[in-house]
């Protein structure tokens, strides 16, 4: 199972991205090897916010046909933030007032840590200072 984080959602929808190219060549290496792939509703949000102001509203709009097409694909799940969740990552976030980690880092490394994932796609070192690995 592979985390897919913001950054990594956003490079590809994002052709200008500085990450864009890499992230097309990881991303279809992932699907390639049909990875299972795994995200939260929270980076959903964060994506879709981040490319309406970025790019415009058909590209966030694609961005989610293709989350709800993927799902129904079984090539990706989507976590939906609990209380539970939401509280150990209120409770990391904070643990780190040195690093600049937002809310929605935090409640992914919590998932990643409930769901024994550790590996992520990803261009956000702060995963590998939590221990989970980057795909390359």
């Amino acid at each position: 199972m592979i985390f897919v984080d913001t950054g990594a959602w956003i490079a590809i929808y994002k052709r200008n991205d500085r990450h864009h190219p890499e992230a097309m060549t990881i991303y279809n290496n992932l699907r390639d090897r049909e990875a299972q792939l795994l995200t939260t509703d929270y980076v959903i949000d964060e994506t879709v916010t981040r490319l309406r102001y970025d790019t415009n509203h058909s590209i966030a709009v694609a961005f989610l046909e293709f989350i709800g097409n993927a799902e129904i694909a079984g090539g990706l799940t989507v976590i939906e933030i609990d209380k539970d969740v939401f509280e150990k990552a209120k409770a990391l976030f904070r643990q780190y007032d040195s690093a600049r980690l937002s809310f929605t880092d935090c409640t992914s490394f919590v998932v990643c840590h409930e769901n024994n994932i550790r590996e992520t796609f990803a261009f956000d070192q702060h995963f590998s200072m939590m221990g989970i690995n980057l795909c390359r």
